[in-house]
């Protein structure tokens, strides 16, 4: 596998992550880890378009960037959800080189359970989970500096078997370079990477036939999201997703960006959303987070909706 896609060097890649959405249980117990704890930016207060009697939580950097934004649909009183093959089981965020003994201090005095590190393909790996029992990585692979914020997306990890799919999609239509692989818990983790110096560039697969089928609820990732430049750029993907033989929906209004969706053939769901417009279509970026946002065609339901909403403090 090694050099998969890479015989054309002018052919388009996908830069790596825009965003990746989860399913959480209390929003006020989410809000709380990700602003307090975390240190991510509240970036979006909104509502899951399809059900909007449901928040849809966006967290990222102080910009609101792709490539740094992890979303959660906060269901109070969801059933709990597991991690397994066909979904995303981990999400890693890049943090500062040397910060994993100060990040191991501010969990715990939060108390917030962790693993001790461990080593992946060179680099130390701080795993933890969130109260719902998502599962959240930090590796150090940024520069040197004492902030303990999160700085964007280094990758995630998806449970597929069989995987080789998987790895042809990644290195032959989204342009990903093979990096390697590793043996672990009786299975093996494949690396890819995109070309450039994008936030969340690394994809990692593992492969092991011993996970069980996830289920979704509190805890579990619903999809991960890749960046596309612009709209004609995304129809360009919807084209070559169809071309290599995976089903692709029409192209749907997120407000902040567009999207399409289809299932890779290990089964996670992915999506392909815009770069823009942005989350600063709707508020300044000195107020993104400060109150609840809805699109057009929700608006003028706006009061019943805002009643059906749990009652939350802003995390600002």
């Amino acid at each position: 596998m090694a050099g998969a896609g890479m015989d054309d060097q002018t052919k388009p890649t996908i830069p790596g992550i825009h965003h990746v959405t989860a399913i959480a249980g209390a929003p006020q117990d989410n809000l709380d880890f990700y602003t307090s704890t975390l240190g991510l930016r509240f970036v979006k207060r909104t509502v899951n378009f399809d059900d909007p009697t449901t928040y849809h939580f966006y967290y990222g950097d102080s910009l609101g960037r792709p490539g740094t934004i992890l979303t959660f649909f906060p269901w109070p009183g969801a059933q709990s959800g597991r991690g397994g093959a066909g979904m995303a089981v981990a999400t890693a965020f890049s943090v500062l080189e040397s910060s994993l003994e100060p990040w191991m201090d501010r969990l715990a005095a939060a108390g917030v359970p962790f693993d001790a590190p461990t080593e992946r393909f060179g680099a130390p790996v701080l795993r933890l989970r969130d109260p719902h029992g998502t599962e959240v990585e930090l590796v150090p692979d940024a520069g040197p500096g004492d902030d303990l914020s999160p700085l964007g997306f280094h990758g995630v990890t998806l449970a597929v078997s069989p995987h080789e799919g998987t790895v042809r999609l990644l290195a032959d239509v989204f342009g990903y370079d093979w990096v390697g692989e590793e043996e672990e818990g009786g299975g093996t983790r494949i690396r890819l990477r995109a070309p450039g110096g994008a936030p969340g560039r690394v994809v990692d697969l593992l492969t092991s036939r011993a996970h069980p089928r996830g289920l979704m609820g509190a805890g579990a990732v619903h999809h991960v999201a890749f960046r596309a430049k612009d709209a004609a750029s995304q129809l360009a993907w919807r084209e070559t997703i169809l071309e290599w033989g995976l089903p692709v929906t029409p192209v749907q209004d997120r407000q902040y960006f567009t999207s399409i969706y289809f299932r890779e053939p290990g089964g996670v769901l992915f999506e392909i959303a815009t770069d823009p417009p942005g989350f600063a279509l709707d508020e300044t970026v000195d107020e993104l987070g400060s109150g609840l946002r809805l699109p057009p065609w929700l608006e003028p339901r706006r009061e019943w909706i805002a009643e059906r909403l749990p009652k939350i403090r802003s995390g600002r």
